[in-house]
């Protein structure tokens, strides 16, 4: 197969759907000769942040002279971007060899009467497994999927579990309350390893220190950031110390961490190119967020926003959240079969703001503007958005509907 083949086949497994549950991907691995247990990880979920965690442990444990690897998803442009070993993407050809080694393998298992078809998701986790294996990576900075207890990543014992915070998204697969979610997130959690959180709600803290409890984890609950923040915004500040008692309780030195954290490389997470905010905020708190840190950077400015939602994420306060701080929006299509419809977003956006001036478009406007431009509401747009301002490689356009 081609690469692009290779994507045409990977993006034809989502056709079965998304399954949780552990059983058919450790059936999986065991036919791949069980690639986890030659590997060792930090293990990160949570609501919001993870990712930002992940780039900033893969930077520093890097820095620190370790063969590192960095497992994400979703990606913005390129399905490459998930892998990753010491800042760099996994090569298209090592995708088209090691799916083509994969394949049969989960024909095997899709054939087997105990078992399911596995997952796009499983399968990516998997090709991840057996490319760090082989490519010898010393530790894994291993970021969940969805939840953490039934996901398809929660197959390894990592030396740290990490949980970033505890916020509503995904209902339908995790539970309708903080404590519902926080017992998912705690899923990762494993007899006697260290565990790291920065959630704040009362009632998920408890259920994550019962688990750990249960389980005889010593817990570290983070608190302040005394190292310089390398992403912007309050929420990162929080991030980055996530990220450093992490790092501290497999023991990456001081010095390391200091020198390491600068070196981060996470695009999309409000990222700044001229007049123009990029932010992957995809729910209600990262909406939040990204609105606290536009007040906290752009005070008073006048605000054009391009909207695009996923119709999975509760996209109605989002548009809440959002709307009133800018004069006017642009509601978008992503470029994903779950898109959410831009005309319902638009109604939403003109009943929180009707001041605005709110239109639709059948894909990102182009043309300049004075205003502060805000691109966001999901990933997939703001990597669609990524190329249409030249900030990375194109990718063929089956790549950007593989989300």
């Amino acid at each position: 197969m081609t690469y692009v083949e290779t994507i045409e086949y990977l993006y034809g497994i989502r056709l079965f759907g998304q399954k949780l549950g552990l059983e058919t991907m450790r059936y999986l691995l065991e036919l791949l000769g069980n690639p986890e247990k030659n590997l060792r990880f930090l293990h990160i979920a949570g609501t919001n942040g993870k990712g930002s965690v992940a780039a900033m442990s893969h930077a520093v444990i890097a820095h620190a002279g370790y063969r590192t690897g960095l497992y994400t998803s979703p990606h913005l442009v390129s399905f490459c971007e998930r892998f990753q070993i010491n800042g760099q993407p996994i090569a298209e050809s090592d995708v088209v060899r090691l799916v083509a080694q994969l394949k049969p393998v989960l024909e095997q298992v899709a054939a087997h009467p105990e078992f399911r078809q596995p997952t796009f998701f499983e399968a990516v986790t998997a090709l991840a497994l057996l490319y760090f294996r082989e490519q010898k990576v010393e530790i894994v900075v291993w970021e969940t999927g969805l939840g953490g207890r039934l996901d398809a990543t929660n197959v390894v014992t990592p030396l740290v579990s990490v949980i970033t915070n505890i916020a509503f998204d995904h209902m339908q697969y995790l539970g309708e309350t903080l404590a519902q979610i926080a017992a998912e997130k705690a899923g990762i959690i494993k007899p006697s390893v260290p565990v790291g959180t920065a959630v704040t709600d009362t009632g998920a803290l408890a259920v994550i220190r019962g688990q750990a409890a249960l389980l005889q984890c010593p817990v570290t609950i983070v608190t302040g950031c005394e190292y310089t923040t390398p992403l912007l915004g309050q929420h990162q500040i929080t991030n980055c110390a996530t990220a450093v008692a992490a790092l501290k309780l497999i023991g990456i030195p001081d010095d390391a961490i200091c020198k390491g954290l600068p070196k981060t490389n996470w695009p999309g997470r409000f990222q700044i190119v001229g007049n123009i905010v990029l932010d992957g905020a995809h729910n209600a708190d990262a909406a939040r967020r990204l609105a606290a840190t536009l007040q906290e950077y752009f005070p008073g400015r006048r605000l054009k926003l391009i909207l695009g939602v996923l119709r999975d994420k509760n996209y109605d306060e989002m548009c809440r959240i959002l709307a009133p701080l800018a004069a006017e929006i642009v509601c978008v299509p992503v470029n994903s079969e779950r898109t959410s419809d831009p005309n319902q977003l638009a109604a939403l956006c003109r009943q929180a703001n009707p001041q605005a001036v709110v239109s639709v478009s059948t894909g990102i406007p182009t043309g300049k503007s004075d205003d502060l431009t805000v691109i966001t509401g999901s990933l997939f747009l703001v990597g669609e958005a990524m190329q249409r301002l030249g900030l990375c490689s194109p990718a063929s356009p089956r790549e950007l509907v593989l989300q």
